[in-house]
């Protein structure tokens, strides 16, 4: 099954997921997917060397599928981590 790397960006806790420019983006449509297990720890060492510069924490490859150019989290945890909380909070 297809996958992507997500984890938390350090300045602010944010989630995101690795891109194939070797950023992190909130959007997991910019995302790289990997296609295959080897892909994936290839995308997961690119996000663990970020990790050991401090600029995301807990990296990890997460299911996606594909539905035509859309991609989306397999697993409702990950789903609700790639929509952003399900109630408001924060200064309006």
């Amino acid at each position: 099954m297809p996958q992507v790397v997500t984890a938390n960006r350090l300045a602010d806790g944010r989630v995101v997921f690795l891109t194939a420019a070797g950023d992190f983006s909130p959007d997991i449509a910019a995302a790289a997917v990997a296609d295959d297990d080897a892909a994936a720890q290839a995308l997961l060492a690119i996000a663990e060397a970020a990790e050991a510069a401090c600029r995301i924490v807990g990296p990890y490859p997460i299911e996606v599928r594909r539905d035509g150019g859309h991609v989306e989290a397999v697993h409702m945890r990950e789903a609700i981590r790639a929509r952003g909380p399900t109630v408001a909070y924060g200064p309006r």
